[in-house]
């Protein structure tokens, strides 16, 4: 099986590759996309409008993935580049789920940084095993904030209430690390190791 982590210039990217292989995948970090692969992984660590513009030119490639059912998982600022927009650099997204990004409130201690309560409020397979609340390691000062309620699968509230898993078909995204999040992580990166065999 061929899982391929994208890497575009931003960080992050071996933690989850090792986190992969605890769970027993063979991931490979690469910078081009070539078919045939079975998933595919964007990582983020840093800024938004920065990460956007290092994508510009895989942006088509990606949708077509996308459209082809390819199971897709963003993490933190991979997931939030799934729409369409961000106020993050007043940048464009890859337009995967309708909405944008918006930054917490000025009033809130920013990024938010350790541990917080995800609390599911869906189903999807990615959260196949889970207790309705779990814990998770953050780390961010942005959030989305979907036009269609139904991809929310969890949230979690730091002093406001946002998305903390996303989904949609085959493109599901954390705002949390899970390659951070100790054993609940590990198995949202099982299931999401499941999806591919689907």
């Amino acid at each position: 099986m061929r899982i391929v982590i994208l890497d575009y210039g931003v960080g992050n990217l071996y933690s989850i590759k090792h986190s992969l292989i605890r769970v027993g995948a063979n991931p490979e970090i690469t910078s081009e996309i070539r078919t045939p692969l079975d998933a595919l992984i964007l990582p983020g660590v840093g800024n938004f409008a920065a990460a956007s513009k290092l994508l510009k030119g895989l942006k088509h490639t990606l949708k077509e993935l996308k459209e082809s059912g390819l199971p897709i998982l963003g993490i933190c600022l991979g997931m939030q580049l799934f729409f369409e927009f961000s106020e993050e650099g007043n940048a464009e997204g890859l337009g995967f789920l309708e909405g944008k990004i918006v930054r917490f409130p000025k009033n809130i201690k920013t990024p938010q940084i350790g541990w917080n309560i995800v609390k599911i409020k869906s189903y999807h397979e990615i959260v196949d095993g889970l207790r309705e609340e779990f814990w998770a390691y953050f780390i961010h000062s942005y959030y989305p904030q979907p036009k269609n309620e139904s991809v929310i699968v969890a949230e979690t509230e730091y002093c406001v209430r946002f998305p903390s898993i996303v989904a949609k078909e085959n493109v599901v995204g954390t705002q949390f690390h899970p390659e951070k999040s100790s054993v609940d992580g590990f198995i949202i990166l099982k299931n999401f190791l499941k999806m591919c065999r689907a």
